[in-house]
């Protein structure tokens, strides 16, 4: 059998200036995403009054979004590989950053549904690109890095919520998101050419999945043609969306609903998931090179697991807002591990696919909740959040026992 280091040349490895700079681009982009999306998402409430819409009137338009983002991301790993990810992120990115102002300037609940499948197609190409490239990072960096891509995304939609706060009260819907076009398109533009100019060097062929990680961190076999393994990792990015879309959507209800909290206290709530991912994905990389990706994935499982069940049931609203930040904490390694997992299995059809089913659960999960609040309420419809979470950490545990219970037998028989 071939050694790690046979099968991990160091000649393409970057250098660090190139791979610094390429980083920082990369980032930037996933910034700029989290940005946008949040800037888009505080002017809904208005951008519904504005084209008179009706709740199933905007919820139907709020579809233009996931079946122009679902679409793209059907198409975008093979639009990477004939054109190459830096420019599929380079061309979606200024896509989406000059979309986000359409949904303000429409009249009618029809044409929303259009520009926002506009902007999903923007949201979806751009998210493919660059997750592929992420993942090249990876494996040129040879270190896990990819939740500090992702606590980017985080971050950047934690800026962008604050901002629109701070706007809404004094601009229209129009104006504010016609601020964000030109700092959005100049980002484009600085990391773009970085990623023009800077291709990422890679190996002759993606490390095969037998190659230990850093410290001892477990790979899935079945090289770029692995579709089985894209599958396990995409159901377990559904798996964890399933509770982002779920808190988003939901949890703020529950906390006013149920608890009888203001507000401030429900905005809180989505607050402590969203600051706890934000976190969690800043010291992901350094999680990820201590535990490897098989124990992250079960032990983040099941921290969502134990808080969404205390966020869900338990009686007090001081309960509540801790086991909500523990399921933020716990869900935000998951699904930056699971894409990238699936990427270096295959390539940007690997991202690709992963990425559509987590987008899926991320769908499904609002409306799964609402059907079961309505037949056995909401506290008990969210601790199908829970459950998700155990079986992506379930998910996570057979495939890493599966994968080295295969190393064993080849070591055996080298």
């Amino acid at each position: 059998m071939r050694s790690a280091s046979a099968l991990r040349p160091t000649s393409t490895r970057p250098s660090l200036p190139t791979s610094t700079r390429l980083r920082a681009a990369v980032t930037a982009f996933f910034a700029l995403d989290g940005f946008l999306f949040a800037g888009w998402v505080v002017r809904i409430p208005a951008v519904k009054e504005r084209v008179g819409a009706s709740a199933t009137g905007l919820g139907l338009a709020l579809l233009g979004v996931s079946a122009g983002a679902v679409a793209t991301m059907l198409l975008a790993g093979g639009l990477c590989r004939r054109f190459g990810s830096p420019k599929v992120t380079v061309v979606t990115g200024a896509l989406l950053s000059l979309s986000v102002v359409l949904p303000a300037l429409v009249d009618t609940p029809l044409a929303l549904g259009l520009v926002l499948f506009v902007f999903g197609v923007g949201y979806g190409g751009l998210n493919v690109g660059m997750n592929s490239l992420a993942v090249d990072i990876v494996d040129a960096l040879r270190r896990p890095v990819m939740p500090s891509f992702h606590a980017a995304y985080s971050f950047g939609g934690l800026a962008g919520a604050g901002l629109g706060g701070l706007l809404a009260p004094h601009l229209s819907p129009a104006r504010h998101l016609a601020l964000l076009v030109p700092p959005a398109l100049l980002v484009v533009a600085v990391a773009g050419r970085v990623l023009l100019a800077h291709p990422v060097p890679r190996p002759d062929g993606r490390p095969p999945n037998d190659a230990p990680a850093p410290h001892g961190a477990e790979t899935a076999r079945g090289g770029r043609g692995g579709t089985g393994l894209v599958a396990v990792f995409g159901l377990i990015a559904l798996c964890t969306t399933y509770g982002e879309g779920a808190l988003a959507e939901w949890g703020a209800l529950h906390i006013e609903q149920d608890l009888h909290g203001g507000p401030g206290v429900a905005a809180a709530g989505y607050a402590a998931v969203a600051a706890a991912m934000a976190v969690g994905r800043l010291f992901g990389t350094a999680v990820l090179e201590r535990l490897g990706y098989t124990a992250c994935l079960v032990a983040g499982g099941l921290l969502a697991c134990a808080g969404m069940l205390l966020g869900a049931l338990a009686p007090s609203l001081w309960l509540v807002l801790p086991g909500f930040a523990l399921t933020g904490l716990g869900l935000a390694n998951a699904f930056p591990a699971a894409i990238a997992r699936a990427g270096t299995a295959a390539g940007p059809t690997g991202v690709a696919a992963a990425s559509t089913l987590g987008y899926g659960g991320m769908l499904i999960g609002p409306v799964c909740i609402g059907f079961l609040a309505d037949a056995f309420g909401l506290p008990l419809a969210l601790t199908t959040v829970a459950a998700l979470a155990a079986l992506a950490a379930g998910i996570a545990l057979a495939a890493g026992r599966a994968a080295a219970a295969r190393e064993r037998k080849e070591g055996s028989t080298a």
